[in-house]
């Protein structure tokens, strides 16, 4: 992923629905302790979109793996949590996930709900967005769409196929696109904190934590790790906010977040810096 024959490749793979990307290896530089869990990875994001969607994956990793600044803890905790943002839950996940269920012999049904946004962000991009925007122009974004998936029954199955089958889309949906900037960013933020303050490079990373689930719980998170980033993290390895325990402030931030207090989170972050601002 490296080249513009690569780039070229990998596109036109999602065009025509054939991946004629080599499976990717475990990159050069991962610690013998963390090869098989890497390995995993890479299948479990062959299965979720292809070859090249894994290799972007390597692509990613090897940035740190290459770094002596980076031991094995920090390491795998980039490796896992990264999998688990880029196999993100949209509808096309759990179809999958439940067609590879039943093919195990266990079919299940589930019920999820969704925000109207993700479902219409899930579509591609010239579909997708005109429905976006009618959305946002009638207020209905956040509207709450509840969906049952279920490889029970002959038509439940035939409905997972077809949602199972816009994952050759996927990598052109506004959901993608948005997903892609994140990972992007929060690697950045990684890599900011080893040069500036390499003693919270490990809470920073696990701040992915934050981000995870559908509907109201996905975008609450997200809300919750945009304003830690934008208003603690940043400013602090930009110099602007002093802060004597970044990686204490991130922890306590996450752990926030993750219980599910948006206004304790936003008045926490009122707090530190106000703290810190009077500090300096």
């Amino acid at each position: 992923m490296n080249s513009i024959a690569d780039s070229f490749r990998f596109l036109l793979s999602d065009i025509t629905g054939v991946d004629d990307c080599a499976l990717p290896m475990v990159p050069d530089g991962v610690p013998e302790t963390l090869r098989s869990e890497v390995a995993d990875a890479i299948a479990a994001l062959i299965a979720y979109q292809g070859p090249s969607y894994a290799e972007l994956y390597v692509h990613r990793l090897r940035r740190f793996a290459r770094r002596r600044d980076v031991d094995a803890v920090l390491l795998g905790l980039i490796a896992r949590e990264m999998t688990r943002r880029m196999c993100y839950d949209d509808p096309i996940r759990i179809a999958q996930h439940h067609l590879a269920t039943m093919h195990g012999g266990e079919a299940a049904t589930s019920r999820h709900r969704f925000r109207l946004e993700e479902l219409f962000g899930a579509l591609p991009g010239k579909f997708g967005r005109p429905l976006l925007m009618g959305c946002e122009h009638v207020g209905w974004t956040h509207l709450p769409i509840s969906m049952r998936f279920n490889a029970c029954s002959g038509p439940g199955r035939l409905r997972l196929r077809l949602e199972a089958s816009l994952r050759r889309w996927r990598l052109f949906s506004a959901r993608y696109a948005s997903e892609r900037a994140w990972v992007e960013r929060w690697l950045h933020m990684i890599d900011r904190s080893l040069t500036k303050q390499p003693a919270a490079a490990l809470a920073i990373t696990g701040t992915a934590a934050m981000v995870q689930g559908s509907g109201d719980v996905y975008r609450r998170g997200l809300t919750d790790w945009h304003a830690l980033i934008d208003s603690i993290v940043k400013p602090a390895l930009d110099g602007a906010l002093p802060l004597a325990d970044l990686s204490g402030v991130v922890t306590e931030i996450v752990a926030l977040s993750r219980a599910g207090a948006p206004s304790q989170v936003a008045t926490a972050i009122a707090r530190i810096r106000e703290g810190a601002n009077l500090g300096a």
